[in-house]
């Protein structure tokens, strides 16, 4: 399409399952297209370091869909932090309830014939090859490793949103991850399953000093496993919501919301009452998608630009890494340490190769 009608296209939405967001995206924004791209921005944390410099370079108008990023309830959460609503935030718990997709499990044996309305070779894209399942495609790619990034990549980028901007976060000094065990027969020898993500992973990340804010400890949880309900939440009232939260834990008290940094509480209520709000002091979005239009034609970058997405889809695809070693940095009682700059960790070397995927002949970046 691009090859055929450039001259004819001036900005591209990708969509497309995780795996190939970076090679679309790319290939956009060498022709200096405009892009918008669903979240997680890339499968691999090399690919989004790629994909924020090739859009900076090209000056081009780029935005993840992370919708939650353009709504009321993160502006609020960043103004009453940084309000000292809670006081001084040192210990954040996020969680989403999925995956509602099937994960846990090995490759079908089964090779079914290919439907004649999808193009197998493509969908693949620079995935390693295996014959088509409806496993896969065309909806449940989500929970496999070669094609998805698992719970954290689909909602990390939703209910992580409002910590990464209220704490200023950037890259993790070091992170570390349990997950529920995928024993195919009783042998412990290898109980890790590298074909499909576990059914729950929980994920810990540590940040450094960074301005004005103190060192944080960051815990995800997915697969409905869940952090310790606050003592402050009144009996009866649910802790986030349906899809996810976020527990902010500060000095002087805490602060929820639910998936995607809706619905935001000082808790208990009385707190909330009683809190005096800030003036606004965000800029209030026009909306996700017309915040990119306006980019687009000229206007301010847009508030989930790749200068932004791209960390942020950095620190999210660092804990999948951390879920893939979590067996091994058990067995030799680490964390894995994290040197961001130079996106490596310095402490299991084994560990840097899922920084980037080795993409299937015919694909680049």
């Amino acid at each position: 399409m691009l090859e055929k009608e450039a001259k004819n296209i001036d900005a591209v939405v990708v969509a497309t399952p995780d795996h190939t967001h970076a090679a679309a995206s790319m290939m956009a924004i060498k022709l200096g297209k405009h892009v918008y791209c669903e979240k997680p921005l890339t499968y691999s944390l090399h690919e989004a370091r790629e994909l924020v410099k090739a859009a900076r370079e090209a000056k081009v108008a780029t935005q993840m869909g992370n919708q939650g990023h353009s709504g009321e309830g993160i502006r609020l959460i960043c103004e009453w932090i940084w309000d000292g609503a809670i006081g001084t935030v040192r210990e954040v718990h996020a969680w989403t309830t999925h995956a509602v997709w099937p994960q846990g499990m090995q490759r079908p044996k089964e090779t079914p014939p290919v439907p004649q309305t999808l193009d197998w070779d493509l969908w693949l894209g620079p995935a390693p090859y295996r014959p088509y399942h409806p496993a896969y495609a065309p909806t449940l790619w989500r929970g496999w490793w070669d094609f998805g990034t698992g719970g954290l990549g689909d909602m990390g980028c939703h209910n992580l949103d409002p910590v990464f901007w209220a704490l200023k976060l950037g890259a993790p000094t070091s992170v570390e991850a349990s997950c529920s065990i995928f024993v195919p027969t009783v042998t412990w020898d290898k109980p890790f399953n590298t074909e499909s993500y576990p059914q729950a992973s929980i994920v810990r990340y540590e940040f450094p000093e960074r301005d004005g804010f103190p060192p944080l400890e960051l815990t995800w949880y997915d697969g409905g496993l869940m952090p310790r309900r606050p003592a402050e939440l009144e009996p009866g009232r649910q802790l986030g919501d349906k899809l996810g939260g976020v527990i902010f834990v500060g000095d002087k008290g805490k602060l929820t919301c639910g998936s995607y940094g809706s619905s935001p509480r000082l808790i208990p209520e009385s707190k909330m009452k009683n809190y005096k709000r800030p003036e606004p002091s965000i800029p209030r979005s026009v909306g996700h998608h017309k915040e990119w239009i306006e980019a687009c034609k000229g206007g301010k970058p847009a508030g989930s630009n790749f200068d932004y997405a791209g960390p942020l889809t950095e620190m999210i695809l660092l804990g999948n890494i951390a879920v893939r070693m979590s067996l091994k940095t058990q067995e030799k009682g680490l964390r894995l340490a994290y040197d961001g700059p130079n996106m490596k960790i310095t402490n299991l070397p084994e560990a840097n190769e899922f920084m980037s995927r080795k993409y299937r002949d015919g694909w680049s970046l």
